[in-house]
């Protein structure tokens, strides 16, 4: 199967007992491309990573070669990681502890990250999206959005 990308943003509601749907947009090529269970683990801005499994083996053999000086690191990646299935209906259970970690209550806002997902309390996601758009653009992307 050929590497999916993953884009875009999607409104989505966690409901009483810790599930989400996910957005038929990108359900099947998720399932598809998972291979397995999708993993759910940290990301150290407060925010979840969803990956599906090839992604996640690339990721996580990445973070487990990181040098002893990153141990507190793989600790937040891979000591944290959740494998997770959707059910008959599309839907994933977040775990309690990372719901917690990442601020999940109601309105989650999923956003496409090409190789994953990060999973965000929609007020934090747009408190975190203001304050990066005050800070200056690096050179790399100016050089990118430069037509």
């Amino acid at each position: 199967m050929a590497k999916q990308l993953f884009q875009g943003a999607s409104a989505l509601t966690l409901d009483g007992k810790g599930r989400l749907a996910l957005p038929t947009r990108h359900r099947d090529a998720l399932v598809a491309a998972a291979d397995g269970p999708l993993t759910l683990t940290k990301h150290p801005v407060g925010a979840l990573m969803l990956f599906p499994a090839a992604a996640w083996e690339r990721f996580s053999e990445r973070v487990a070669n990181l040098p002893f000086s990153a141990a507190g690191w793989k600790r937040v990646f891979l000591g944290n990681a959740s494998e997770v299935e959707a059910d008959g209906s599309g839907r994933i259970l977040v775990p309690p502890e990372l719901r917690q970690f990442a601020g999940l209550n109601r309105d989650l806002t999923l956003l496409g990250m090409g190789s994953h997902f990060e999973l965000w309390d929609s007020a934090r996601y747009a408190a975190h999206e203001a304050q990066v758009l005050t800070t200056p653009m690096p050179d790399a992307l100016l050089e990118l959005v430069t037509v």
